[in-house]
């Protein structure tokens, strides 16, 4: 499958299409992930409040997969806040996944009441310029909270990873991530198999031949997101990366674009508190 490599703002190319482990048992990770980079995925995302960093840098060594040939995100949780817990909790990822520079590193959540992703983000940029990962960016982040970072004078996010899905489609935060350079990535981007009966999709579906999921997933494409699916079904894993062949119509990606609601699956950015 040929999955197009679009640009990060940190002159980074990022595969458009990845493969996530969010909720992936760690026992079974390294299997999976082996099997996603063997059906020709070439973009892993995981966390740190996964659990699964291992097995991921366990699959990655033991692919055969070249190390240059795979785009690798983790995320800092929202306990290693603040300058010190976030260099040392990236050196803590760089351990368990076995590499020496990583790709993509992200802020989790903002976590805005505790008024430390600023004094965060800085340390990303330390990080950086260190040289031992490549791009940084957010995930959960609003509008207000990436003003926040530009207010205090600081570098912009590369990207900012955020539920979506044709139920939730972001379309005023996209419109500023665009204004400002930030890609979008959408994690949950099937809603969890909410939208998979939707009529209009399982119309879509039949007309190309596809899956509903390919069929959301191409959505995602279309309008320029990074889409980062998860699945630990062999077929599925196989089937979802395939969706990178199918081109919707113009007519198909709005009428999918209208079946948005404003309903989350996930927690609110707003309202998030975990430790």
């Amino acid at each position: 499958m040929t999955v197009r490599d679009v640009p990060l703002s940190d002159s980074v190319s990022i595969p458009q299409l990845g493969f996530g482990v969010f909720q992936v048992d760690p026992a079974t990770t390294q299997e999976v992930v082996e099997h996603a980079l063997e059906a020709g995925y070439r973009h892993i995302d995981t966390a740190k409040v996964y659990g699964n960093e291992e097995g991921v840098g366990k699959a990655l060594a033991a692919s055969g997969v070249d190390r240059d040939d795979v785009f690798v995100t983790t995320k800092l949780w929202n306990a290693d806040q603040g300058r010190d817990a976030t260099l040392a909790a990236f050196d803590a990822s760089l351990e368990r996944l076995g590499l020496d520079v990583l790709d993509l590193y992200l802020i989790h959540w903002p976590m805005p009441e505790n008024g430390t992703f600023v004094e965060t983000w800085s340390a990303l940029e330390e990080l950086r310029a260190s040289g031992r990962v490549r791009a940084i960016g957010v995930s959960n982040f609003r509008a207000e909270d990436l003003a926040a970072l530009e207010s205090a004078g600081l570098s912009t996010p590369a990207i900012n990873q955020v539920e979506t899905h044709p139920l939730l489609a972001q379309v005023s935060l996209r419109e500023y991530h665009q204004a400002h350079g930030i890609l979008t990535e959408a994690w949950s981007p099937l809603a969890q198999g909410e939208v998979l009966d939707l009529p209009e999709i399982t119309g879509i579906a039949a007309a190309h031949d596809a899956t509903p999921a390919q069929v959301v997933i191409a959505w995602h494409l279309a309008i320029g997101n990074v889409v980062i699916p998860k699945s630990v079904t062999p077929d599925r894993i196989v089937s979802n990366l395939a969706a990178a062949e199918l081109t919707l119509s113009d007519d198909e990606v709005t009428t999918i674009s209208g079946l948005d609601r404003g309903h989350r699956i996930g927690p609110d950015p707003s309202t998030f508190h975990a430790a």
